[in-house]
């Protein structure tokens, strides 16, 4: 039988998980806290295995499926603000990013609000309040900051997604 982790390594491409194990460096190097940034991926892994499963199985109905489209809109919005701002110096916007990524959630939110129970609600807003939080987000894009090397293999591998249209 299968392993979760076993399932979920099936189900991921090799980029998104290069982009994920970045994730977790900088999430452990910002929060200092190794058990922390383990709980925060291991929480977006489970949300996204399970939207996956919801999706694959046709158990949205019509007015998800159109949050399901509002969401990929949203979600190719910020993956390409992310790397805009990574690749154009000065011109990272804390609020703008925070923003998208907080409009990301609340879509999120909407789609699995009765598919999904509390628990997974709040694993969402633990990634969220997480990737979204603005010192998190400034510390990754500081110029001379630990977490520079980590973005750009990030925005690398984002980037590879947007060209392969998978984001």
């Amino acid at each position: 039988m299968a392993t979760k982790k076993t399932v979920a390594n099936m189900m991921i491409d090799d980029t998104s998980s290069e982009i994920l194990d970045e994730l977790y460096k900088v999430t452990t190097e910002h929060l200092k806290n190794k058990k922390e940034a383990h709980k925060i991926m291991k929480d977006l892994i489970k949300v996204a295995m399970k939207i996956a499963i919801l999706y694959r199985n046709r158990q949205f109905n019509p007015e998800e499926l159109e949050i399901v489209e509002k969401f990929r809109k949203k979600l190719n919005q910020a993956a390409m603000t992310i790397v805009s701002f990574y690749e154009v110096e000065y011109t990272f916007d804390k609020n703008v990013l925070s923003g998208l990524l907080n409009e990301c959630k609340d879509l999120i939110h909407e789609l699995v609000e009765r598919h999904l129970t509390a628990r997974s609600h709040a694993r969402i807003n633990n990634v969220f309040n997480q990737f979204a939080d603005v010192d998190f987000l400034t510390a990754l894009y500081s110029l001379d900051g630990e977490c520079r090397p980590h973005l750009k293999k990030i925005c690398d591998g984002i980037n590879k997604l947007l060209e392969e249209k998978t984001l």
